[in-house]
């Protein structure tokens, strides 16, 4: 219960990042044709356009990846006290959402970019908070 206390801001921001992250892979693979549809049209004046299936395979196995990595981090740090996979997740959510990053600047969608930003700020900071 004591690392439950002790590491509190480093647990919410581990839920934040795990809702965030797992509810975004879970959607990509329910509605797979409708996020590539979508995708395809905000791409298609890019030099992105005909890698948009990769790419979305790739955000989406990064995505889950990092979610997962997380909620495991996040049992460790809190039965075991061990933060080393929740620092990994972290990281791997900072990396997917440099990728989107890339994606929405390349499709010059800068409100979209700002979003990503955004939620790019707790994800650094989580960062920062498990390497001290």
């Amino acid at each position: 219960m004591e690392n439950l206390f002790n590491n509190s801001a480093v647990i919410l921001l581990l839920l934040f990042l795990i809702i965030t992250f797992l509810q975004s892979g879970i959607d990509k693979i329910i509605d797979w044709r409708g996020n590539l549809g979508w995708l395809q049209g905000h791409f298609k004046d890019t030099p992105l356009k005909g890698f948009v299936p990769l790419l979305l395979a790739t955000i989406l196995f990064t995505e889950v990846f990092a979610a997962v990595l997380c909620l495991v981090g996040l049992y460790q740090l809190i039965f075991i006290g061990d933060s080393t996979l929740a620092l990994y997740g972290a990281i791997l959510c900072c990396i997917a959402l440099l990728m989107l990053l890339f994606g929405q600047r390349i499709a010059k969608d800068y409100d979209g970019a700002r979003t990503i930003a955004i939620y790019f700020i707790p994800a650094i900071f989580l960062v920062f908070l498990l390497q001290s």
